[in-house]
């Protein structure tokens, strides 16, 4: 069951409490986690959204991809496992 999403061309204003607001309109949130650039500790420009259940995440997926979020066209799919996890 994968309830994980990616969430790519996110505007760099956006913070956390806003993407969960977002996406909270197509289910309960369990987490985000926006991406930091470890050096700078400026915003990658993408997050990752763990939506409760997997019905949720695929509302999520369709309501939001490809939606057009200050300015910027937000790209939403399920993350894929780590080619090297254990």
């Amino acid at each position: 069951m994968n309830t994980k999403l990616y969430v790519g061309n996110l505007p760099f204003s956006l913070e956390e409490a806003d993407i969960k607001l977002l996406f909270s309109e197509s289910g309960n949130v369990a987490s985000v986690h926006v991406a930091l650039d470890r050096e700078s500790g400026r915003k990658r420009g993408f997050a990752f959204v763990e939506m409760e259940t997997e019905e949720e995440a695929k509302k999520a997926m369709t309501a939001l991809n490809r939606q057009t979020v200050e300015g910027r066209q937000i790209v939403v799919d399920l993350c894929r496992p780590k080619a090297n996890a254990r």
